[in-house]
Formats: C-alpha cells, structure tokens, sequence
C-alpha cells in the first residue's frame, strides 16, 4: 500500500471535494439561502476548531508542586493519578529529557502493573510521550526495564542498555481518545522497578498522519524512529515555533549516514509547510542530505520488529539552488528493496524550488532490518530533508465495562493486597492480564469478559459482595482457603453458566442460598469446611447423583441430607423471626412488670414511713393520759364513778 501527498493541494482537494458534496444536494433540495448558510457554517466549523488551543496535559512525575521549566517556561502539573509507587530523586540520561528533578517508581510489592489514569481528557486525537529515568540512589538498580501500554494496547518494551541512547530514553504514541479519560500502564518484567519522569499528552489534528484504510480508533502509531536531515542538531517542534495542532514532536539531527550523503541547508523560506493536518515546521525543510558524485544514492537502515507493520514517512523540498527544472533531480524510494514511489521529481510535484513534499508508504517487515533506499537515476543526486517511521499496532478491544466496574468493587470487597497490582484493564493487554483473572474474547460483542476467579489460598480476609454476580459470563470462582467472612450472596445462583464454585475452607456464615440449586451447569460446589448452618437445600442435595461433586461437611449446622445431621422442623425465615419478635416482646413485658412491682412497693413503704413520722407525737401524748389516769385510778378510788363526767373535762 502506499500513497502519494503534496502538502497543499492533496489535502485542501479532500476538503474541497468534501465541500462539494455538501454542496450539492443542498442546492437541489433545500432553498438557495438556507443551503448558502449550511455550507458556509459546514465550511467554517473545521477552521474555528483549529484555531483553538489544543488541549494539552504534561505530568512532572513525583512533583509536589507545579513546575515551569526553560527556555520555552513549560507548564508541567505536579504529580497525579497514579495507582501507587513512590516518588523519589530523578537522575535524567539524556538532554533531550526535560529537566525534571523528580520521578515516580513502582516497587514489586505494588504489583506487577500500575498505571496513570487522567481523566476529563476531550475526546479526540493524541501525541502521548513518556519519559524514562533513573533512581538516583546507588542501592537501586540502575536500569529497570519494563513494557508499556496505553489504554490496554502494548505498545513498547523497554530494552536493555535504554538509558544510554538518546531516542530510548521515551515512547512516543498517536492514539484516539474515545471515553474521555486516558490510560498508561507500566508492567513490571522483574527487572527493577519501573521508573517515570514524565507524561505528556497532547492533542493534535483529528486527521493528523493518515497514512490508509488501517489508520483510525482501532489503529495505534508508535514513534520509531523520527530524525532531521543534514542539520545534525536535534530538536523538537517548539523549538521550531512549530504550530500546537501538531503536537511536540522530537527530531533527531543527522547530519549524514553512515556510508553515503553530505549535509546542505538553506535560509530560503519553504513554502507548503505548518499546514493541516500535520503542521510540519518549515526548519524541517531548510536542511537535507544530498548524494554526491561518488555516492549519488543515499541508503539508511535500522531495526525492527519483524512481522509487524510501518507507516513510513519521507520529506522532501527542493533546496539546491543549482535545481531549478523538471527532471534535473530524480530518483526511486525502496523500502526492503521494494520500489515504494518511482521517478520522483520534487519539482514536477510541488510546482518548483523551495515548497515541501510529503511521501508516505506502509510496509510490513518481514525480517529486523528496514532499508530506506534512493536510488537515483542517470546524473542526478538523491536529496532527503527529513523521515519518520511508525510501528502500525491494531489497538485492543478493552473489557466490557460494567465486569471491570464490578472487579474493582470485588477488589475493595475481598481487601485485595496490593501486591496484586489489579489496576488498568483485567485482560488487556493480553501479555499482562491481572494476576487470577481468567477472560475470554467475545466475538459478538467484539469485547473481553471474565470467565474464571482463581484467589484460592492468597490471605482474603473481607467478603463476597452481591454485585459479583454482575459478572455474568463466569464460570468458575474459586476463593478457598482464605478468611472470608458473613454470607454467600444469593445472587450468584444468576450466573447460569457457572461450573465450578470453591469456598471451601473460610469463615462464611448463615445459610446456603435456595438461588444455588438453579445453577443447573454447576458441576463442582465446595461449601466444606465453613460455619454455615440450616438445611441444605433440596435441590442441590440430590445433584451429586447426576455427576457433579458437592461438599457440605465441616459445617456444624449443615443438615438434611445423607451424611449430615438430620434436621429438625422446618421453621421457616418468617416464622424464625416472628419466633424471634415474640420471645423479646415477652422478656420486655416481664421486666416492665417487675419495674411496676418494684415502684409500687418503694412507694408503700415510702407512704407507710411518711404515716409513721406524723403519728408518733400523737401516740406519745395517748401513752402519758394513759399513765397519768391509772396513777390516779390509784390514789384517789373514791372518785372512780366520776370518771365518766370528767373524762370530757380531761380531754378538753
């Protein structure tokens, strides 16, 4: 496949083309002023939106706080949205990292894989750059090396000896924002603890790099290799004054390569250049290396991948004030010996001296070696002023959302150690899928999903929330030998394809859900060895005839079938609590009986105290009369049949 672009006019006909057949049925069927306003709006939209600032986020890994950084003042954001690691000191390698002074790195004992999550990102397309570094603390090792992947597509592996080559030190990506949030995941391969300087994510044009029918959502473009010809000085896009929409791109100088070119620039202004969708600066144009007498052919290898596909991408202008015509420069472009683009004559494509081409051509290579020829024809000499090459990565179909909203929430649920690293997606990318999760690809949904649980002896201590039954395509969980704890969610008897289900050897407590018995795939059911209780019920009892194996035992308060303790009568849930509800309201009757028993004695004797204090004057002054009338009864005898008279005297 290949393709051929001059800057301007291949671009603005799309569009124009693209305004005609706007136009057109517009004017058939739609009044003049009406389809006069659409098509001007239609035309204008696209234009205001490049006018806009891009959106662009840049993350100082490990910063506290927000740093500015020269020449260009750099707004870089402290350190956010990680899932875990530490921050520590940075040594940079390279110059053309920032110059940041903090990193973040993520130890073994946060998992295998952790990542960057950035959220309230526009949809849209983007330049993503990472740059890597170093701990600077002799005790760590002094190269980790670890893979890469963004939105769960792998797209880079870090390779051994990274920190001393310039254009290892990051990864470069182009990819589509379709969610409004961005990913990066950095997977540990046991090689140290993968280390971060910085994340840059920067929005460029929508259509930018279109290299043919697989360039789109499903496509990623991976950086590798960009560099600028005849220069020799590295730079990056703003360095250039390049225009925002096409994002920071780095450029490496050469100055010439290994057996062939020499080096020419120019001063003169080259026309076609910072246009959309790309915005190459026009510095790009104004160097180049050349062929000469001895060596009128240029030729550039380097490696790849073998099997995989390249976007490659040639810039070509007209520099050499000595060419000035049609055919006084031609030359061919191999790619792996392969003729790409035949009898090219700048000139003849872009209408003279001084104006900028862009070829662009894919290729899928076969072995681990690129060669880039220009093969010139009889008395001409090759010119090249700049080229890019991409690594064409299909994207991966993510997991389906709802199953890892519900993993997570069983990651919280089960309070899962870190260790496990369960951060970014549970099955992309396929290399490093989350540590005892099982998924499968499903065809008619075009998206991963879960089938397998496999946590069985790792130290759980929580419990199995209702919402794991939201996994719907599970068909095996196994949780045993751990603490878990409180009751089996009923709600697993809806995940009708299940197989296996091992709790065996927790905590769990209450009794076995009736919704089991409707799992009719269900082939193994390990419930041994637990603190469950009540009558199993009846139609799991009788499934072990059928060639499924069941496991009750180790139960104490199991019963109801052969093998366990025979049950009593059946009560059932409601009567168990109405049971419950009476024996408490007649516990509190009696006590509120005895309160009122014991108020009303404190109170008589209360009241007889009371009596007893205001009679006892009385009672006194009764016993002295008394007395004092028997002493008198004893005296005076002769007076006892007075007494009847003087008894009211007495008393008076």
């Amino acid at each position: 496949m290949e393709r051929e672009r001059g800057r301007v006019s291949s671009w603005g006909g799309g569009e124009r083309r693209e305004a005609a057949g706007m136009l057109l049925p517009c004017a058939v069927r739609r009044p003049l002023l009406r389809c006069i306003i659409l098509s001007a709006v239609s035309l204008w939209i696209p234009a205001a939106a490049r006018n806009k600032e891009p959106y662009a986020m840049r993350i100082s890994c490990g910063a506290r706080d927000d740093i500015s950084t020269k020449p260009t003042n750099t707004l870089w954001y402290r350190d956010f949205g990680y899932t875990g690691g530490k921050f520590a000191n940075a040594t940079v390698p390279s110059f053309i990292e920032p110059p940041l002074k903090t990193l973040r790195y993520f130890p073994l004992s946060d998992g295998l894989q952790n990542c960057y999550k950035i959220n309230n990102v526009p949809r849209g397309h983007y330049q993503v750059r990472l740059f890597f570094a170093l701990i600077a603390d002799p005790s760590f090792d002094s190269e980790p090396t670890f893979d890469i992947s963004i939105d769960g597509t792998q797209i880079y592996s870090l390779k051994s000896g990274w920190s001393n080559i310039d254009e290892q030190s990051f990864v470069e990506a182009f990819v589509f924002v379709t969610d409004s949030s961005f990913t990066t995941c950095f997977h540990s391969t046991g090689h140290g603890d993968p280390s971060i300087l910085s994340i840059e994510i920067l929005q460029i044009d929508d259509n930018a790099y279109y290299f043919g029918p697989l360039w789109g959502k499903g496509t990623v473009l991976r950086t590798a290799k960009r560099m600028t010809c005849g220069s020799g000085k590295s730079a990056f896009d703003e360095d250039y004054g390049g225009n925002h929409w096409g994002g920071d791109r780095f450029w490496l100088g050469v100055s010439s390569f290994p057996d062939s070119g020499q080096p020419t620039s120019t001063e003169h202004n080259i026309s076609q250049t910072s246009i959309s969708p790309n915005f190459y600066p026009e510095n790009l144009y104004q160097s180049a290396i050349v062929g000469d007498d001895d060596q009128p052919d240029l030729s550039f290898q380097m490696e790849v991948d073998p099997n995989k596909k390249y976007s490659v991408w040639f810039h070509l202008s007209e520099i050499d004030s000595k060419i000035t015509g049609e055919g006084q420069r031609v030359f061919d472009i191999l790619l792996n010996g392969d003729i790409a683009f035949e009898n090219v004559d700048i000139i003849r494509k872009t209408g003279g001296s001084y104006a900028a081409l862009v070829l662009n051509s894919t290729i899928e290579a076969s072995g681990r070696t690129l060669t880039i020829t220009f093969r010139t024809k009889p008395g001409s000499h090759a010119i090249i002023n700049a080229i890019e090459v991409f690594e064409v990565i299909v994207a991966e179909s993510r997991t389906l959302a709802k199953e890892v909203k519900a993993l997570q929430n069983l990651k919280t649920s089960l309070g899962l150690p870190r260790r496990f690293g369960w951060n970014g997606d549970p099955c992309v990318p396929q290399q490093h899928p989350w540590s005892g999760v099982d998924c499968h690809f499903d065809r008619k949904i075009v998206k991963w999903v879960i089938d397998g649980l496999g946590l069985d002896n790792q130290g759980l201590k929580g419990f199995l929330p209702n919402d794991i039954a939201k996994l719907q395509h599970l068909q095996s969980i196994n949780f045993s030998d751990n603490s878990l704890y409180g009751g089996i969610p009923s709600s697993l008897g809806t995940i009708a394809g299940l197989q296996i289900l091992d709790l065996s050897y927790n905590q769990l407590n209450g009794s076995i859900p009736q919704s089991l018995g409707r799992l009719m795939k269900l082939q193994i059911l390990n419930l041994n060895g637990n603190l469950l209780s009540g009558r199993v019920p009846a139609n799991l009892g009788g499934r072990p005839l059928h060639r499924a194996s069941f496991n009750f035992t180790g139960n104490a308060g199991l019963c109801g079938i052969p093998g366990l303790p025979t049950c009593g009568p059946h009560l059932s849930v409601a009567v168990k609590i109405g049971i419950a509800f009476g024996a408490l309201f007649a516990l509190l009757l009696v006590v509120l009986c005895v309160l009122i028993w014991w108020k009303r004695r404190e109170n008589i004797l209360r009241a007889r105290k009371i009596a007893a204090a205001r009679e006892a004057p009385y009672a006194k002054a009764r016993t002295q009369f008394g007395r004092d009338v028997q002493m008198t009864k004893h005296y005076r005898p002769h007076e006892a049949r007075n007494n009847a008279e003087s008894g009211s005297n007495l008393l008076s």
